[in-house]
């Protein structure tokens, strides 16, 4: 299928005219207050019989680049940061909440269930229950929607959820040869298959296995897929940079503004303050153009800079029914509205997660493309994203692959990733849900919208989509 698809694609069956060709537009005051009056004419999501359920709240650590001030760190501290973050944002008694669901993606063994340990050294009671969950990049989507059902289904009234990830230590792992010799010396029992034991390790079983970001089932980086991607769609080297720098001039422009208001200041032990973001860093197209291909050789062109890199950070969210926030006196920031879950081919469309998922959770909501008033989608690679966009709005995609009649239609960029995105912002891969959700919160209330819409990409070929709607000022 991936021969097909790129061969289908360089043949024109799709034309990849589209291209990124602004790098900081923004919605003027005039197209604001069409837009703050479109969305007051819009009709709720509210179903008669249908609990509500809301975000009350959205933190996150500053996310950092791995190696820099949260090096000696672990998860759990990070995990720890946001849960205290949220305590303080809100002000909910600890014994207010009824459950906690983290995600994270590379775990640590010390840790496994980091829920509970930063739960714990959080303040959290010992008799709140915790649990971690993984999904690759949309592993804190699934802590929160996992949130939600166990409120739709009449379990828990508030529940935190979040995600952290850490890569500046991640596991290293003895060879399997050796792993099986050190655990046979633990089980023998006299000196003699001890030494017998030691004497059999050879130079090889010392070789470390390193960990790589890439598909268990393909053997493939995620950057390798990224690239074909981006080949397949006719996706350039220009676009790429263009779409990254786009990203990274927003985030700076939103970080400079005081809009990414979800970032807590954390007190790095032994270190200094950390109050904002550290892989916020506007180049110019002539310094990105002089990067060489990052995963593709020599003819690749995702590149260092026109991709997410490797970050520590951690988020956390408090999800409650309307009626529980209402009554403990919470202002909701807006509705968790109807959500998907999507898989296809890991190898050919790994990375196409959002093209799969949005035009599946617009029809569960009753909306189309045109209603939605944000759009917050997971910037992987800056190739990722513009191949999405593309295959969105093509016809003969939609028809080929999905078993659609049409397309669903490319989102207007004047309403797409308007602080920034993972490119710039950073990606821990289980702490970037809940920072979409909660930035489709702070942007409805900003700019006056009613429907935002979040969508994200997973190693493993899944993904993930949800509707949110604004709470009424």
């Amino acid at each position: 299928m991936a021969s097909m698809l790129l061969n289908t694609m360089r043949t024109g069956a799709i034309n990849p005219s589209w291209a990124v060709r602004s790098v900081s537009r923004s919605l003027s005051t005039t197209t604001q207050l069409q837009a703050q009056v479109q969305a007051k004419s819009k009709k709720t999501l509210a179903r008669p019989g249908v609990k509500n359920i809301v975000l009350v709240e959205g933190v996150r650590t500053p996310f950092l680049l791995s190696g820099t001030t949260y090096a000696d760190l672990m998860p759990h501290d990070l995990a720890r940061a946001s849960l205290q973050g949220l305590l303080n944002r809100t002000g909910i008694p600890k014994d207010a909440v009824d459950y906690l669901i983290y995600g994270t993606v590379i775990q640590e063994v010390k840790t496994s269930n980091v829920a509970r340990e930063a739960a714990l050294g959080a303040g959290f009671s010992d008799k709140i229950p915790a649990h971690t969950v993984t999904m690759a990049c949309i592993s804190s989507n699934q802590a929160m929607t996992s949130a939600f059902g166990l409120i739709a289904a009449g379990q828990c009234d508030a529940v935190v959820a979040g995600g952290v990830e850490f890569m500046s230590d991640v596991p290293i792992r003895h060879s399997r040869k050796m792993r099986k010799t050190m655990l046979s010396l633990n089980k023998a029992k006299t000196l003699g298959q001890r030494l017998g034991l030691l004497g059999s390790i050879r130079l090889a079983h010392l070789a470390p296995e390193l960990p790589a970001v890439a598909e268990f089932s393909t053997a493939e980086t995620m950057g390798h897929s990224a690239d074909r991607l981006a080949a397949a769609f006719g996706v350039s080297r220009l676009e790429q940079d263009e779409f990254a720098l786009r990203s990274h001039t927003l985030a700076k422009k939103a970080q400079d503004n005081g809009l990414l208001e979800d970032v807590i200041a954390f007190k790095v032990p032994g270190r200094d303050i950390v109050s904002k973001d550290n892989g916020i860093r506007p180049s110019s197209m002539e310094q990105m153009g002089k990067l060489k291909a990052a995963f593709v050789k020599p003819h690749g062109t995702v590149t260092a800079a026109n991709s997410s890199f490797l970050t520590d950070g951690a988020s956390a969210v408090l999800i409650m029914s309307e009626e529980k926030a209402l009554a403990m006196g919470f202002k909701p920031k807006a509705y968790l509205r109807d959500f998907v879950y999507v898989s296809q081919d890991p190898k050919d469309q790994l990375l196409l997660g959002p093209t799969y998922a949005t035009p599946k959770v617009l029809e569960r909501a009753g909306l189309s493309l045109a209603d939605i008033d944000v759009f917050e989608f997971h910037e992987a690679f800056a190739g990722q994203i513009m191949a999405n966009l593309k295959a969105m709005d093509s016809d003969w995609f939609a028809q080929t692959y999905m078993g659609r009649k049409a397309k669903v239609g490319s989102p207007p960029l004047d309403k797409f990733n308007l602080w920034g995105g993972s490119l710039s912002l950073g990606h821990p891969f289980g702490a970037t849900g809940c920072r979409l959700v909660t930035t489709v919160a702070h942007r409805l209330k900003k700019e006056g919208g009613q429907y935002g819409l979040v969508a994200a990409c997973a190693a493993g070929g899944q993904g993930h989509a949800m509707v949110i709607e604004a709470y009424p000022q």
